[in-house]
Formats: C-alpha cells, sequence, structure tokens
C-alpha cells in the first residue's frame, strides 16, 4: 500500500488544530477509500509560544499516525517544510498550512492527477485574493511580475505552497540544502511534470496570519536574489541612465553658458550622479554577499528540540 505523508508546519495554531485534525483525518479516509493510499500526519511546531505543542502531544496520543518535530524556537516556516521534508515517509508528500487556508479535501484531486495523468507535481494556485488587504495583494503580483521579467525560474502568479508530489520530486528538493530557501522558487527550479489547480482563496478558520508586510517583503527579496542576478545588472544600467542624464545637463548649462548658470548647478549633477551609482552599486552588492556570507557560515537550516519520531 502507498503512504502519503502530510507535512504541516505550526505556528501558534492552538485555535485551528482542532478542526486541522478533523479535516485531514475526514480526508485521510477518503483517500484511502478511493485511492487506497494510506496517509500519516507530520507536524512541525515552529516554536510556537502558545498551547500548540501541547496539543498536539495530546493528539499524538490519539491516533499512531500523526508524528511531530519541534523546533528549539521559531526558524520561519521556509525551516519547517525542509525539516518536514527530511522526515517524511512513504511514497507521496503533501505541505499544507494548518490554519485550512490550503483545503485539504483538495489532496483528493491533487493525488488522482498523480496517479491517473502521470503528473509528478501538483500544487494550488490561488486564482483570487478575497480576504486580502488591497495594498498586499497589488504588491503580491507585482513580485510575480517583477519575478518572473527577471529570472530564469518562472513562478505562477498566485502560486501557493500547498502541494503534493512524489518521493522523487521531494528527494529533488532535499538535494538543495541552503541556508535562504524559498520554497516556491526551489518547486519550480527543479521542475517535473507540474500541474497547476485553481481555487479561491479560503480565509483562516481562526487567529491572524504571522506574515506582516515587512515579513512578506523580506520573503520577496529572498526569493528574487535567490534566483536571479538580474540586480548585479541594475548599476550598470542606472549609471549610464545617469551618465546621459548628467550629460544632457551638462550639455544644456553649457548653452546656456557657465558665466550665467554659476559653479553650483555643475557641481549638483556630478556629486548626485556619482554618490547615486556608488551607492546603489554598493548596496545590491552588500545584498549578494550577505547570502553569500549565511550560505558560507553552514548553520543548520533549524535545530529539533524534541520529536516523536524514532
Amino acid at each position: 500500500m502507498s503512504t502519503l505523508t502530510m507535512v504541516i508546519p505550526c505556528y501558534n495554531e492552538e485555535a485551528s488544530l482542532a478542526k486541522l485534525y478533523a479535516e485531514i483525518t475526514r480526508v485521510s479516509q477518503l483517500l484511502l477509500d478511493e485511492h487506497g493510499l494510506s496517509c500519516r500526519f507530520l507536524l512541525v511546531n515552529d516554536g510556537s509560544r502558545d498551547s500548540t505543542l501541547a496539543i498536539i502531544k495530546a493528539l499524538r496520543e490519539r491516533d499512531p499516525r500523526l508524528d511531530y518535530l519541534s523546533f528549539s524556537r521559531n526558524f520561519g516556516k521556509e525551516a519547517a517544510i525542509y525539516a518536514g521534508l527530511q522526515h517524511s515517509q512513504g511514497d507521496f508528500v503533501a505541505v499544507l498550512d494548518a490554519d485550512l487556508q490550503h483545503p485539504p479535501v483538495m489532496l483528493l484531486e491533487m493525488f488522482a492527477a498523480i496517479a491517473n495523468e502521470g503528473y509528478d507535481y501538483v500544487a494550488a494556485r490561488r486564482t483570487s485574493r478575497r480576504g486580502e488587504a488591497p495594498l498586499r495583494s497589488f504588491f503580491a503580483r507585482s513580485f510575480y511580475r517583477l519575478m518572473n521579467s527577471v529570472s530564469p525560474t518562472k513562478l505562477v502568479d498566485g502560486a501557493t505552497d500547498f502541494a503534493l508530489f512524489t518521493r522523487q520530486v521531494a528527494l529533488a528538493i532535499l538535494a538543495l540544502p541552503e541556508y535562504n530557501r524559498f520554497a516556491k522558487g526551489l518547486y519550480a527550479w527543479v521542475g517535473y511534470k507540474t500541474k497547476w489547480l485553481p481555487y479561491e482563496n479560503v480565509e483562516r478558520v481562526a487567529g491572524s496570519s504571522k506574515w506582516s508586510f515587512v515579513g512578506l517583503f523580506h520573503y520577496s527579496l529572498q526569493g528574487i536574489l535567490g534566483y536571479t542576478t538580474a540586480p548585479l545588472a541594475l548599476p550598470l544600467y542606472l549609471g549610464g541612465g545617469l551618465l546621459l542624464v548628467a550629460l544632457g545637463a551638462l550639455l544644456y548649462l553649457l548653452g546656456v553658458g557657465p558665466s550665467a548658470a554659476g559653479e553650483r548647478p555643475f557641481l549638483i549633477v556630478l556629486i548626485c550622479g556619482c554618490s547615486g551609482m556608488v551607492c546603489l552599486s554598493l548596496g545590491i552588492v552588500a545584498l549578494y554577499l550577505g547570502k553569500m556570507y549565511w550560505e558560507i557560515k553552514g548553520r543548520p537550516v533549524y535545530i529539533i528540540q524534541e520529536m516523536s519520531m524514532e
């Protein structure tokens, strides 16, 4: 019998765990009845500060199919997904959120696409951003447009981490042990035959989003810096543009006449142009050097404090 492991990152999810467990056990029975697929559940406690871990342990006592990993602190969702993949078992792996924004019932359609249509990786793509703030939606769509314009690794607009894939795909993702992880980019980079399932955005069953605007901004930067070197060429184009502007301004000032214009405009053009190019160039190089710094350190992506698995 084939086995599917559902990897579920959890951070302060005490209010949603009971509903999550009820839904994944219901869906697991449907997968068993319709496809003969046995399911296991791997919940990754990402340093929660509420009673998430205690609830997970209580669920573990009721259901031996449920295992858990608990981090020593909050390492982030990317680390939780990575840890879950490393400790997952069976022929297939699914990644979904604990707040039920990723409807577990979609796993039935996802697995059918793999079993009957020959896909290796099936993921959900949001067709709307209902419930999100308009400004957040605007920046999210802008990120996908920017990412796809500068990177050879293409991302689908509305792509989510909610996916089901074969063990082969999981091993390919695990073969990329980088510290600065961006799951959507990693999934796209490894390739394989992929199918996207559209779905309407679903609001959380409880609690609030753990992603702040600043956090999402840093996450998007990680995606851009991790999958394209295009920003390194930006100073070249910007420097060329500034030089053209400075040259045009210089010609204008010369046409007006140095005596009429005075020395100050010439100095302003020169200083602004040079300073802008230097600062921007140093800033972009510093971002990439920062990423290299963390990779070279070789620190673990996460640290497990306790776990139920042997």
